[in-house]
C-alpha cells in the first residue's frame, strides 16, 4: 500500500490549537479542510507523542548525500559510464547498493540513460566543405535533386537492432555517439535511387573497391531507367576509401558518370537516412529466424516504399542545406 502524504507540521499545530480552543472534530475538519479521521490521528498524536512528525521505522538509507554527489561527479564526467560501473566505484568508498538503486537515485537528481544522438564527427576542414557545399546549392532548382542518383548501403543485423550504447544526460542535453561494435553476422545493403526506392544489393561479407565496381555495373543504368530520369543525370555517393580509390575513380571516369561533390563526415545531408530508421525497425519487427528470412524481409519492407515517402524527402531538401547553413557547417538533426 503506498504511504500517504504527510500533513505539514504547521497545519498540525493549527489543528491542535482549535481542539484546545474547544472546537470538535467536525468543526476543525470543515474550517481546515482536512478529513475527520485526520484530526482525530493528529489529536491522538499530540497527546501520546508530539505535534513533530516521528521519526520512521525501516532500512537506514545507504545513500547518503556524499555518495549522490560523487556518483554525480562521475556521471558529469563520463556520460557513459554504466550502472555496474558506477556500483563498483561504490563499493570502493564501502557503499554496497543494488544497480536499481543506482538508476533511481540518478532518475531522483534529474539524470536519466538515454540514447546519444548520433552527430558525425567534424574536423575543421569538414565543416569548411559542408557549409560551402550548402551555401552553393541553396538556390539550386528544385528538379536539379530530383535528377540525382542517391546512394548510400547500410547494415542490417540478424540477431537484433545495432548494439546501443546509452548516456546519462539531462532533458535537452545531448552528447555525440561513439561507434557501436555489434558481433553477429549482417547483411548490406546498397541502394541506389530515391526519386522512387530504387534497386537493392544485397552483400554477404565485406565490400571493397571490385565488388563496389561491379554493383554499380549492373545496376545504374538500370536504375536511371527504372527511376526515368533526365539528361544530365548526376550521381552521389559518400566518401568511402572503396568510393574513392582509384581503381573506382578510373571505372567512373570510363563510364562516364558524374558524381555530385560530396562533402565528407555529411551523413546528415542524405535524405536516404530518412529511411533507415523505419526501414530496420520493420524488419526487426517481424523477428527473421534466419540468414534467408533476413533478406526475404529486407526485399519486402523496401519494396513498401512508397514514391511518396521519397518525393517528400527530395521536395524538403532546402531546408536541410538552410540548417547546415544555420549550424555554421556543423551537425543537423537526421
Amino acid at each position: 500500500m503506498p504511504r500517504r502524504k504527510e500533513r505539514s507540521e504547521d497545519l498540525r499545530s493549527r489543528i491542535v490549537d482549535l481542539h484546545e480552543a474547544g472546537k470538535g472534530y467536525k468543526s476543525i475538519s470543515k474550517s481546515l479542510d482536512v478529513h475527520v479521521s485526520t484530526v482525530r490521528q493528529t489529536v491522538y498524536k499530540w497527546r501520546k507523542f508530539t505535534v513533530a512528525a516521528l521519526p520512521r521505522r525501516g532500512r537506514p538509507v545507504k545513500m547518503t548525500a556524499r555518495a549522490q554527489r560523487r556518483m554525480l561527479n562521475e556521471v558529469k564526467k563520463n556520460p557513459r559510464v554504466s550502472d555496474k560501473d558506477l556500483q563498483k566505484s561504490l563499493a570502493h568508498a564501502n557503499i554496497f547498493v543494488d544497480t536499481s538503486t543506482i538508476r533511481k537515485t540518478l532518475n531522483k537528481n534529474g539524470v536519466h540513460g538515454r540514447t546519444p544522438r548520433r552527430k558525425p564527427l567534424l574536423s575543421r576542414k569538414n565543416i569548411a566543405a559542408r557549409l560551402k557545399f550548402a551555401k552553393e546549392h541553396l538556390d539550386v532548382a528544385q528538379h536539379y535533386w530530383q535528377n540525382i542518383l542517391w546512394t548510400d548501403e547500410t547494415k542490417i543485423e540478424w540477431f537484433g537492432k545495432n548494439t546501443q550504447h546509452y548516456v546519462w544526460r539531462k532533458k535537452r542535453h545531448s552528447t555525440p555517439t561513439s561507434k557501436s561494435h555489434p558481433h553477429c553476422k549482417t547483411w548490406r545493403r546498397d541502394h541506389h535511387g530515391l526519386g522512387l526506392p530504387g534497386r537493392t544489393v544485397v552483400i554477404d561479407g565485406k565490400m571493397n573497391s571490385r565488388v563496389y565496381q561491379d554493383i554499380l555495373q549492373e545496376n545504374v543504368r538500370p536504375s536511371v531507367r527504372q527511376l526515368t530520369l533526365r539528361r544530365g543525370w548526376v550521381m552521389q555517393q559518400d566518401n568511402d576509401p572503396k568510393h574513392t580509390s582509384n581503381s573506382t575513380k578510373e571505372w567512373l571516369r570510363q563510364n562516364k558518370i558524374r558524381l555530385l561533390e560530396w562533402p565528407s563526415q555529411s551523413t546528415d545531408l542524405k535524405p536516404i537516412e530518412m529511411l533507415w530508421h523505419d526501414f530496420k525497425r520493420a524488419i526487426h519487427t517481424r523477428h527473421p529466424k534466419n540468414i534467408a528470412t533476413l533478406k526475404q524481409f529486407c526485399e519486402e519492407e523496401w519494396s513498401k516504399i512508397t514514391p511518396d515517402r521519397c518525393a517528400g524527402l527530395i521536395c524538403n531538401y532546402r531546408k536541410c542545406l538552410v540548417e547546415i547553413i544555420a549550424a555554421k557547417g556543423g551537425s543537423t538533426s537526421y
